[in-house]
């Protein structure tokens, strides 16, 4: 598709609001620094502000985002920070060893599988309008790495709870919105209750500056490539070899056995680990994860 298709075919917002509905909600080992994503920093105060623009979907790919699942977690044995390959919608360890502990029925395994729960991203392409704590980052394309909150305000902003609010792209080159990402340390988590879009007008003047910008975005079907995944197998190793769950053979022992032994009193219905309560998290969040998984 040409710069051109773009333009003429911006119908597509119709296709975004109908995606809405149904989202939900690698085999090398990466340092948890990539240059390609964007991320807010907080001065010292705990506070950070930046001005973003979302671009609309990289040339040859259908959506401006894509989401997955992964897990974050410490054991005795280290740090779990994995993609989950429930997002390729296949069996995943951590997902099955979840079920396993939630079905037991036990208050105790319960609080352990919230613990371990799957938590959802976002990620998007966007340009960098303001970024005063990193001005070198103004006027370039990156990869953003966000939450359910942030997504939630995108949506809000594409389908409005009320009639004299006027939906708006917020991905479109000429009639979308800047956002304005507001972020306050609130009980020590972060906050984005104060992020906000701006009026709808176009990126550039510029048709050339448009293009070039649209052109220089990175592929979003690329973060969620079956080779960004670890094997079941793999991912089952590291789980035991973080959970301690492998005897000193090396061998994975028994999953019943690493149940709290405590007989039930009648049967329990079974549960997915997708049924499970657990609270999601933003894209710094796992930044931050990431880089405990590899100071250790």
């Amino acid at each position: 598709m040409s710069f051109q298709d773009l333009k003429r075919s911006r119908s597509g917002f119709d296709t975004l609001q109908k995606s809405l509905e149904t989202s939900g909600g690698n085999n090398t080992q990466k340092s948890y620094v990539d240059d390609r994503f964007w991320k807010i920093e907080m001065d010292k105060s705990g506070n950070g502000f930046a001005e973003i623009r979302f671009l609309p979907a990289p040339n040859g790919e259908d959506m401006p985002w894509v989401q997955y699942w992964d897990h974050g977690f410490q054991g005795p044995g280290g740090w779990y920070i994995e993609k989950s390959l429930t997002t390729l919608t296949k069996n995943d360890p951590v997902s099955d060893y979840n079920s396993e502990l939630w079905n037991t029925g036990i208050e105790s395994n319960k609080d352990i599988a919230r613990k371990q729960k799957r938590r959802l991203h976002y990620v998007s392409n966007i340009y960098v309008v303001s970024d005063p704590a990193h001005p070198e980052n103004e006027g370039k394309v990156f990869l953003y790495r966000f939450g359910k909150k942030i997504f939630e305000m995108l949506k809000d902003k594409m389908q409005p709870a009320f009639e004299d609010e006027t939906p708006v792209n917020p991905f479109d080159l000429w009639e979308g919105a800047s956002f304005k990402v507001k972020v306050r340390k609130v009980d020590g988590f972060w906050n984005y209750d104060k992020s906000e879009f701006t009026s709808p007008k176009p990126l550039f003047e510029d048709e050339d500056q448009l293009e070039a910008t649209w052109n220089s975005q990175h592929s979003l079907a690329g973060v969620i490539a079956p080779d960004q995944f670890k094997s079941y197998d793999e991912l089952k190793e590291k789980l035991d070899r973080v959970l301690g769950l492998a005897v000193a053979t090396g061998t994975a022992s028994s999953r019943s056995d690493d149940l709290t032994d405590v007989a039930q009193p009648s049967p329990m219905p079974t549960v997915n680990e997708t049924d499970i309560p657990f609270a999601e998290t933003d894209g710094n969040s796992m930044s931050y994860f990431e880089k405990l998984a590899n100071d250790v």
